[in-house]
């Protein structure tokens, strides 16, 4: 493992040291004498990097009785080679870190489509570099039904290509049983039918008559709704039935992928009657809602991650990998047996802690970032036991007094290396106003941080439209715009509404993309180009409103009335 620093425990990659001037010229400390903003907290440097970890996944002590990978979410696609290059990758790297593999799963949407010749491109890669020794067992997914073929057809070729005598099945490798199951159409949500369920419950039971001791292991592509990380994209029919099968048996670890959520957080591994895993992506990052990064962040489809299990009598480790960094990430799972519930490690209650800011952390207004309608952040990052997830950022109008944003932000814990300092836009601000940001550090379990790091900052005054008229005669009358105080385009545009309309519940009457020169924007409105003429007459008055960006930022508006 190469050296690391961390969240106290996590992948933070060691940082050059940042000292308060660094940090200052890269932001904007002061945003006018009058004001007096300055930073807050310890202004003596950012923390030097902490102490590195050191690796333990080649020296656990004893061999292990059983070893395999777990993939999932290949995505090989037929268009394009990027998700076959990361394949490659992968099994090149599995081989290099686990040479002596008794089995290899991968659990789910091997394919993109399911198209013929995805699936001869995996297997392609697959067998070139598979140990002959080891059980390939594979999972079907929702995305290897999309081809076009019936539910049975698009089934059929899964278990042509593959060699799986079903799309549920069972092996006994060195002792230990693996159950794999399939998903039973291309819903995205997944189904388990009640008969493949029944059919589970006799596989459990077969198994723990085998040795109650034992692990037993249960792959299906989508997770179970209520367990781990990502979980809310798993499935609802018959999810208690599906449960309740494995409750019965806390010796269970259960893999699932579909989410293409990282191993990175903690709640990626679920214990509470049983265990449960999720499995990451081969193809590309997906993360949940609510955060101004997005769901799909830039880079996304950097990650590429793998687990490896290692069996020993009295516990199960789970490494995970991250295969486009050739490192680890974490600490590995360990799942002690004879597995018993009130033993459980990885509970959803495990997290009491709240993340902090240490005494010399800081906090600034990025200079370029500021502008009309929205400021920019860099703040150091914040420390936790576990896992920094996210940061919640109140804009309150100096002002009024009044908080008039809120947002969260992922504290980007899924790139390599997490960025410290972190840098973070704060849009939909009023123009020419003065701001007290304030942030709060949340981890995995939103624990909150008792701690906040505080900053003054003004928008920058904002555009403002001036109109030649504000009474048109009849429908066909033209009229001249000036937009002064502009900033360079960034896909910005102006959009034409009724007064009372609300742009992005209703389509713009009429809109163009901005042109600017020496910060102002001019143009002629002419009727005859309306994109919706019917919501265009006599006797309405409408609205020209300047936004910034692709969406509906508005940062400046005028109206006028069509006589």
């Amino acid at each position: 493992m190469k050296d690391k620093t961390n969240f106290e425990e996590g992948k933070l990659s060691q940082q050059k040291e940042m000292n308060r001037r660094t940090f200052l010229q890269k932001t904007s400390m002061v945003v006018g004498a009058a004001v007096g903003a300055t930073l807050v907290n310890s202004l003596t440097g950012l923390p030097v990097s902490a102490v590195s970890g050191s690796s333990i996944m080649n020296s656990t002590g004893s061999k292990p009785d059983l070893v395999f990978p777990v993939i999932s979410d290949v995505h090989i696609k037929a268009n394009n080679n990027q998700t076959l290059d990361k394949f490659v990758t992968t099994l090149a790297q599995l081989n290099q870190t686990t040479p002596n593999q008794d089995a290899f799963v991968v659990v789910g949407d091997l394919t993109d489509n399911g198209y013929t010749e995805e699936y001869d491109k995996f297997f392609t890669a697959y067998n070139a570099k598979r140990q002959t020794q080891s059980v390939s067992m594979f999972a079907i997914g929702n995305h290897d039904y999309w081809n076009g073929l019936s539910v049975a057809n698009a089934q059929q070729r899964f278990l042509e290509k593959t060699g799986m005598e079903s799309i549920y099945y069972h092996r006994v490798i060195k002792g230990y049983h693996f159950i794999i199951l399939g998903t039973e159409d291309g819903l995205t949500e997944g189904t388990f039918s009640e008969q493949q369920i029944g059919w589970l419950a006799e596989k459990l039971k077969e198994a723990a008559a085998d040795d109650p001791h034992k692990p037993i292991f249960v792959f299906h592509h989508q997770p179970i709704k209520g367990t781990i990380y990502g979980s809310e994209w798993g499935f609802s029919k018959n999810r208690d039935l599906f449960y309740d099968t494995l409750k019965a048996y806390p010796q269970v670890i259960a893999f699932s992928g579909h989410t293409h959520y990282p191993l990175d957080d903690p709640r990626i591994i679920h214990q509470k009657d049983f265990t449960s895993i999720g499995t990451s992506t081969g193809a590309y990052l997906w993360l949940e809602t609510g955060r101004i990064q997005g769901e799909v962040p830039e880079g996304a489809d950097i990650l590429n991650q793998a687990l490896i299990v290692e069996v020993h009598h009295n516990k199960v480790l789970i490494k995970r990998r991250d295969i486009h960094n050739n490192d680890w990430t974490g600490e590995p799972f360990e799942i002690k047996y004879p597995a018993k519930q009130n033993k459980f490690t990885y509970t959803e209650d495990r997290d009491k802690k709240a993340p902090y800011f240490t005494g010399d952390a800081m906090i600034s207004i990025v200079h370029d970032g500021t502008a009309a309608a929205g400021l920019t952040v860099m703040l150091t990052q914040a420390i936790d036991d576990l896992h920094v997830h996210d940061y919640k950022l109140k804009a309150k109008n100096v002002e009024t007094g009044k908080v008039e944003k809120e947002i969260l932000a992922f504290s980007e814990f899924y790139k390599d290396p997490i960025p410290n300092p972190l840098t973070l836009p704060l849009n939909g601000l009023k123009s020419n106003t003065l701001y007290e940001i304030e942030v709060f550090a949340l981890d995995a379990f939103a624990n909150e941080s008792h701690n906040s790091l505080k900053v003054l900052g003004k928008t920058s005054q904002g555009p403002a439209i001036t109109l030649s008229k504000t009474e048109l005669i009849g429908v066909g009358d033209k009229l001249d715009v000036i937009v002064e105080n502009v900033r360079v385009p960034n896909g910005d545009w102006v959009g034409l509404y009724e007064v009372n309309e609300n742009p992005g519940n209703v389509g713009s009457i009429w809109w163009m993309y901005t042109k600017v020169t020496d910060g102002t924007c001019s143009f002629t409105y002419d009727p005859k180009t309306n994109t919706y003429p019917a919501r265009y007459k006599e006797g309405a008055t409408y609205k020209l409103i300047y936004f910034y960006g692709s969406g509906y930022d508005a940062v400046a508006e005028a109206t006028f009335t069509v006589k």
